[in-house]
């Protein structure tokens, strides 16, 4: 018998067999598992070889007639016998390359996540940002519904080494006023991420004090002459927020420091209230953070609004002054030994504020001079929103603004 008609006989065997055991299958209900069936066709070829072709059933080059025959079979019903190396390799480099743009999507991700809208500077400031990218309205929710009520997972969280690239740092968080300059030796951001600043004052003490250089400072919808619907009223929000939810000892100052002979006048309001909080705190020693809070000056068309826990929320800035200028350099007049740690507490507040609520913060502004944040090491000036925000937008953003404080203040 020629190998070739053999190998037709053989076939058509194994097809009868399969075709009878199928029907068995299929009558009788029975279920035999991938390793029974295995063995069973292993045995059924063997007998067959054996029974048919005797002179086949031994090595040739390596390779038993079984194989051969097995070989032969999948080259005629190859649907059954798929070769899965091609496969195996090509789901092996689509794993790779899955794995890869996620990585990319994940860098672009916290890249956009850390986009800043940079549109406005500070109060009269005269100065406008430029090459931010306007993110208002972004609609971020988060599951909090009340400040402080229920735990908060972090949004995103940046990785340590980030800190040690300054340009990135620079970028993704800061904008410089053109009066001022800074460099990696004086904000080394690393080193600055990783200040302790947690609160060493028991709450039997003051811990905390608040005021408000620019007090008359109001709204869209401020009420004339209701001081609660000023920037002093916010500010009581704030001190209320800190006492009732997180449990601190609060000082909240609303002393008038712009109004001169009955007008507004803001041209001595920091010198003024340098000297009425520097008596507050020598009064007061045990009180480790002092807290600024403006809101900012915008053009009218323009809003500084996100959303917060399903609330339009006015967005936040915090502010640094550098008691330095590009013109004549350090401002021997103005020192400021605590420059280092004011720039960790407005930093480490920014990354708070980042981490839960990427959306709220603008990026921390640096301008050339003290604004009296030689006070105490943790001063921080706070501007929120606007002229444009409504006071309940100002109210809504003190809530993450004391969840944020509280998270530094706490190392959590």
């Amino acid at each position: 018998m020629k190998k070739k008609d053999a190998e037709r006989i053989v076939s058509i065997v194994l097809w009868i067999l399969m075709v009878i055991l199928g029907a068995d299958i299929v009558i009788k209900g029975l279920k035999l598992d991938e390793e029974t069936w295995e063995q069973m066709m292993r045995k059924v070829q063997q007998q067959t070889m054996e029974t048919y072709l005797p002179g086949m059933v031994e090595e040739h080059g390596g390779e038993t007639a079984v194989t051969w025959l097995l070989r032969q079979i999948g080259a005629q019903i190859p649907v059954f016998m798929p070769d899965r190396t091609e496969e195996q390799g090509s789901l092996l480099e689509d794993s790779k390359i899955s794995r890869k743009i996620a990585e990319e999507n994940s860098e672009f991700l916290e890249a956009k996540l850390l986009e800043e809208n940079q549109e406005a500077g500070p109060p009269e400031s005269g100065y406008e940002n430029t090459g931010g990218v306007d993110a208002q309205n972004s609609g971020e929710n988060t599951e909090e519904t009340v400040a402080g009520t229920m735990e908060k997972a972090p949004v995103t969280d940046i990785p340590l080494e980030k800190f040690q690239d300054f340009d990135f740092v620079m970028r993704s968080f800061y904008t410089v006023d053109k009066t001022t300059s800074i460099t990696s030796e004086q904000l080394n951001a690393l080193e600055l991420v990783q200040m302790d600043l947690r609160m060493q004052t028991g709450k039997e003490q003051p811990q905390i004090l608040i005021y408000h250089s620019h007090s008359q400072e109001e709204f869209i919808d401020s009420v004339p002459g209701d001081p609660s619907t000023t920037i002093v009223g916010v500010g009581a929000y704030l001190a209320t927020l800190l006492r009732d939810t997180y449990g601190y000892n609060v000082i909240h100052v609303t002393d008038t420091f712009d109004i001169v002979d009955g007008k507004l006048d803001r041209n001595q309001a920091y010198t003024f209230a340098q000297e009425r909080i520097s008596q507050i705190l020598e009064e007061n020693p045990s009180v480790e953070v002092v807290i600024d809070l403006h809101r900012d000056g915008v053009p009218e068309g323009k809003r500084l609004v996100t959303n917060v826990n399903g609330k339009e929320t006015a967005k936040i800035m915090f502010f640094n002054g550098l008691s330095r200028t590009n013109k004549n350099g350090e401002i021997s007049y103005l020192p400021n030994p605590y420059i280092k740690e004011n720039l960790a507490f407005s930093l480490q507040m920014m990354l708070e504020s980042k981490k839960y609520y990427p959306d709220l913060a603008r990026t921390i502004y640096l301008r050339g001079y003290r604004y009296n944040l030689h006070l105490r090491p943790k001063t921080l000036l706070v501007e929120c929103g606007a002229q444009t925000n409504t006071v309940q937008e100002e109210m809504n953003a003190m809530e993450p603004l004391a969840d944020i404080l509280n998270k530094v203040l706490t190392g959590t």
